[in-house]
Parts: structure tokens; sequence; C-alpha cells
């Protein structure tokens, strides 16, 4: 099984840098394409699996470089299910069973919560008694509190910290449900430049952000990703590249626009 498993590995690192230099491809221009690190498509043609994380991330990364340099992406995945050995579940530790240290720790134990108790005792019978205070019968005039101020006062107090609020934040923020059906990789920035998120997501996955419009977002897998700005679902129609990616512009009221090209230097 161990040299079976070696030689689907060979292969697949093997197609994969025959398959890109066909193409007249380097891993450098590759990346750009898929929009991923570099080390990513090197890990991949060196069979190093085990740095790209999970088997979904690898299945992943293998399925969009595979259609990218024309190889055929079910058998690549295929080789890379048979060179992943099983996990060997002989190997899993079993607990030990309580010997002399666990009834020692247990006596430790026993014997600080009796010192606890003893402190707390102690303590109690120590405590000098109180006096007895008198009660005046007369209460200032100004001390009177009339009927209704507390909560006039409460009233009032929330009404300046909503003003205040709402001063402080005058654009307001808008907030981005996006929900994973397949590997995507994604970036999102605000109307600052500030990234909110970068990297891949799993299927079956779903990640919720806010920050001030519009956003700037980045799909790497456009077709496996549902956008939806403060709960309604933006269409992305006309978008899509044919790579598969996407970059747009989301203002406040849901509307997509393209990302418009950088200007070239002295243009």
């Amino acid at each position: 099984m161990s040299e079976a498993g070696g030689e689907a590995r060979t292969r697949i690192g093997a197609r994969l840098r025959r398959a890109r230099e066909a193409r007249g491809l380097t891993t450098l221009q590759a990346a750009e394409k898929l929009r991923v690190d570099p080390r990513i498509l090197e890990s991949l043609e060196a069979e190093n699996f085990a740095t790209l994380g999970a088997a979904v991330y690898v299945r992943g990364h293998l399925r969009r470089y595979a259609d990218l340099i024309g190889e055929n992406p079910g058998e690549l995945q295929g080789l890379y299910s048979a060179a992943t050995p099983a996990p060997d579940l002989t190997r899993i530790p079993h607990q030990l069973p309580p010997g002399r240290s666990s009834r020692l720790m247990a006596l430790v134990l026993a014997l600080l919560v009796g010192v606890a108790v003893a402190g707390v005792v102690w303590w109690l019978l120590t405590l000098p008694a109180a006096k007895p205070q008198p009660v005046s019968a007369e209460q200032p005039a100004s001390s009177a509190t009339p009927p209704g101020s507390a909560s006039t006062v409460r009233l009032m107090s929330a009404v300046a910290d909503a003003q205040s609020r709402a001063a402080g934040s005058p654009g307001g923020e808008a907030q981005l449900a996006l929900r994973f059906s397949e590997l995507s990789w994604v970036a999102v920035y605000d109307a600052s430049g500030r990234r909110l998120m970068e990297g891949f997501n799993a299927p079956d996955s779903a990640r919720t952000l806010t920050g001030a419009p519009p956003l700037k977002v980045v799909l790497g897998n456009a077709s496996g990703v549902a956008v939806h700005l403060n709960g309604q679902k933006v269409a992305l129609e006309g978008l899509v590249h044919r790579d598969g990616t996407a970059r747009f512009l989301l203002d406040r009221s849901g509307h997509a626009a393209p990302v418009p090209p950088r200007s070239a230097p002295g243009g």
C-alpha cells in the first residue's frame, strides 16, 4: 500500500508540473491567475499535502489548479484519495486507571477545602457587631424626589445616548452575509480600505461581516458563494469572469458594480 501511495503522489506532482509547463506558465503566474499564494502550488507539485491543512482544502486546490492547466480533476482527486492513508485507530491512547497519585491529589484537595472553610468561619466570628443607627423621623425637604422623576431622567439619558451614537456614525454600517456551497477564496474591504476578511472558506460554511459601504468584494469561486447585504440577495449576473472570479463594489442599497480598473502610470 505504501509503494502504491508513493507512486500516486509522484504521478500527481509530475502531472501538475508537466501540464503547467505545457501551458508556458511559471508557478508565480499560475498563482496570480488563481489568486493564491505560490507556495500552495509548489506544495501540490511537491506532493507536500500536509502543509495545506485538511483534506477538503487539498481537494479544492487540486480541482482549481487542474482546471487552470487543463488536467483532469477527477483523476487527480482519485490519486489523492489512494495516496492518503486511513487513520490508525489502534494508536489511540487509552486512559490509565487512577493510581496512588490520584488519591494523593484528592487528599490535598480535601485539605485545601478544609483550610478555606476554617478561614471563612474565623472571619465571620471576628467581625465587629454592627451598631444600630437612629432613624430620623423627618426628612429634609431638598431630598424629596417627585414621583416619576427617576423614569424621566432615565428616558432623557437614553435619548441623549441614541443621539450621540447617531452623530458618531453618520454613514452607518452594512451587514454582509456570505454562504459557501463550494470551497472559495474571499477578500472583503470597507470604504476606508480596511480589510475585513481574506482567505479560503470551506463548503457548507457561512460568514457575516459588518463594515462601512461601499464594500469591495473579491470572490475566487463566485459560483459557490451566495451574497446578501442587509438581508437582501445580491445579484452577480454580469460580474463573474470566465475564470470564475468576481470583483465588485457593494453600495448601501445592495447594488453591485464592477471594480474600476486601475489607471496605468502616467495615464
